[in-house]
Parts: structure tokens; C-alpha cells; sequence
């Protein structure tokens, strides 16, 4: 039988991304090691310790591919876990008082709505409120607020940051073309979340929420050394599945010192507006009953509402063109939490 091919096996390691990230080992120089005798391959892997919850997912997945190399038997893998409490965190935001970040593990769940919504509702609380969009590679806030120009600049350099519906607003989206694609690695996108921390003209500033993108690798870890993150927002829908990514996220906080303020629960029911009859489309309450748990506090559900797409679409997020709605109201009874847990 012929020999596994360490170069063969090097490339199947290098282009294989982290479980929930867009990280792969080549860009998070996770390969230590690689011995090849006979058909057994031992493989020596190092990551940071908020992937460690991925342990036996990543072990199972590198078996399989690695498996269909002509020469592999067996794979061995011996795993080095790398603290992030040795990360130096800085603080980019001086004039900001507190500092908010949603996530959720994973997309799909409506995070940026809800992060949209909650920005929304806490600026109608009186506060001076910001929102960050930090998804590089599928910015959607500019479509969600009705924006297409670009920002301005300042004499000394800063970006300034888009006003609308009395928020303070920055997303790549703003940046770029909107059909044009971010095709940026690691280093590059980090660069860039630094500068929209530190080269965009905040001003003073009572709240910052910053819409993380969804996974729980390089970008999210960047975000919250950058900035001292007084608390997290973790969204989820009802399904167990959503929940188990949702966990990752809830990890991954933990990890980094950052407290989670709450969990939300997303589209936890459909109300259908003829009737007004309410359907639970994902099941309902599963994320409540994880949060508790978990001894979490659960900020709240919010149901599905057709006006919640179609704001979104045109522009108009639900807390200001439907302030009457219940959803609405969720949204402001959410924000006022966060403003007394934050002592706003």
C-alpha cells in the first residue's frame, strides 16, 4: 500500500475552516505537527481555548477527510489549547460608556434585526445610542436603514459615522458597493474592525451596540479585546439546533470575561394577522427553559411579524415605523433592562 502524502495531507489541513468560523487552519496557523509512518497519521493541533467546546467535532472531521487520502488508516490527533486570557485587551472607545455586543453562533436567527430593534428602542429611551455593523462579509445594515451614501470624512482623518432615526451608524456596507463582495482574510478584516473602532468620530456616547457576525472565531475575539465590552446579547430561535450554536456563543463570552446580559428568543411564534391566532412555528420556550438552565437572564421572546421583513426591506426597522405594535413594545421593555443592568 502506498504512503499518505504529508503534502497531501497538509493541504487538506490548510483549507479546513473551524466548525462555526470562517477561520481556517492555514490562517490560524493550527498545524504544529504532522507524522506519517505507515498508514497512521498523528496530527499536533493548536487553537485558542474558545474553540475547545469543538473538540471532538473537529476530531471526527479531520478523521473523515483525512481518511480518504490514499495511504490513511488511522488518524491520531493531540490537541494544544491556547488561552485567550493572555490576549491584550485594549479599550478603543474612550468616549463610549458602555459597550454592547449581540451574537448569536451562527446566522439565520435574525440577529441584526433584533440588534437593529434594540439600537432603536434604546435610543427612543432618551440615550445616545450607536450601532456598529461588523460583518464584513455581509454587511445588511445599510439596506435596513434606508442608506446608500457613503460617510463623511473629518480634517484630522476620522470617519463619520451616518445619523439616522437618532442613531449613530457604521457598516462596511457604507463603504462599498453593494453588490461588490469583501473577499478579505484574517489580518485584514481585523485591521478593518480596528479602524471602526478607533478611526470613526463616535463622539459621546451612552451605549455602543455592535452586531457581531455570526461564528465564534478571529473577528469576534478582535472585537472584544478592541473594546471593553461591558456586556453580550446572545439571539436564538426556539430549535434546539439554533440553541446548541447559540451555547457556542454563550462559550465564547464566558471565556473572555465578557457577561452575558441576556438571551433572546427569536421568531418564538408566528401571529397570523387575520385572525390574530398565534402558531408556534419553531416550537416555543426552549430558549427561556436553556436560559434558566443555565442561570442566564432572558431578556425576552419576540414573534415573527411580517412588518418586521418588510421594514427591514424598506428601510424603516419595526420600533420606528410600527412604534404601536407589540413587537414594539418587546423591543423597548428589552432596552430598558439593558439600560438599568448597565446603570444608563
Amino acid at each position: 500500500m502506498p504512503k499518505p502524502s504529508r503534502a497531501a495531507i497538509f493541504d487538506v489541513l490548510s483549507h479546513y475552516p473551524v466548525p462555526g468560523t470562517n477561520a481556517t487552519f492555514a490562517t490560524l496557523k493550527a498545524v504544529k505537527g504532522i507524522e506519517a509512518e505507515g498508514g497512521r497519521v498523528t496530527l499536533q493541533v493548536q487553537l485558542l481555548e474558545s474553540y475547545r467546546d469543538r473538540e471532538h467535532v473537529i476530531t471526527a472531521q479531520l478523521r473523515e477527510l483525512l481518511g480518504r487520502q490514499e495511504g490513511v488508516e488511522q488518524v491520531e490527533i493531540s490537541f494544544s489549547w491556547e488561552p485567550i486570557s493572555q490576549v491584550e485587551f485594549r479599550n478603543l472607545l474612550p468616549t463610549v460608556r458602555a459597550t454592547v455586543v449581540v451574537g448569536s453562533g451562527k446566522g439565520g436567527v435574525g440577529k441584526s434585526t433584533v440588534a437593529a430593534n434594540l439600537a432603536c428602542a434604546a435610543a427612543k429611551l432618551g440615550l445616545k445610542v450607536g450601532l456598529l455593523d461588523a460583518d464584513i462579509h455581509g454587511p445588511s445594515m445599510g439596506m435596513m436603514f434606508g442608506i446608500s451614501e457613503g460617510p463623511l470624512g473629518t480634517p484630522e482623518g476620522k470617519i463619520l459615522p451616518i445619523e439616522k432615526y437618532g442613531l449613530k451608524l457604521m457598516s462596511m456596507g457604507f463603504l462599498i458597493e453593494e453588490d461588490r463582495p469583501v473577499i478579505w482574510r484574517g489580518p485584514m478584516l481585523n485591521k478593518a474592525l480596528t479602524q471602526f473602532l478607533a478611526d470613526v468620530a463616535w463622539g459621546d456616547l451612552d451605549l455602543l451596540v455592535i452586531d457581531l457576525p455570526p461564528g465564534t472565531g478571529d473577528t469576534q475575539i478582535s472585537l472584544i479585546q478592541n473594546a471593553q465590552v461591558a456586556g453580550a446579547v446572545v439571539v436564538s430561535t426556539p430549535q434546539d439546533v439554533a440553541f446548541l450554536d447559540a451555547k457556542k456563543a454563550i462559550g465564547l463570552f464566558q471565556t473572555v470575561k465578557v457577561p452575558i446580559l441576556g438571551i433572546i428568543e427569536n421568531m418564538s411564534a408566528f401571529i397570523c394577522p387575520h385572525c390574530h391566532q398565534e402558531t408556534h412555528v419553531f416550537g416555543n420556550g426552549g430558549v427561556k427553559a436553556a436560559a434558566q438552565r443555565l442561570g442566564l437572564p432572558f431578556l425576552g421572546e419576540v414573534p415573527i411579524d411580517l412588518e418586521i421583513c418588510e421594514g427591514s426591506d424598506k428601510g424603516l426597522p419595526l420600533v420606528i415605523g410600527h412604534s404601536e405594535s407589540p413587537q414594539a413594545r418587546i423591543f423597548g421593555e428589552m432596552a430598558a433592562r439593558l439600560r438599568t443592568v448597565l446603570a444608563l
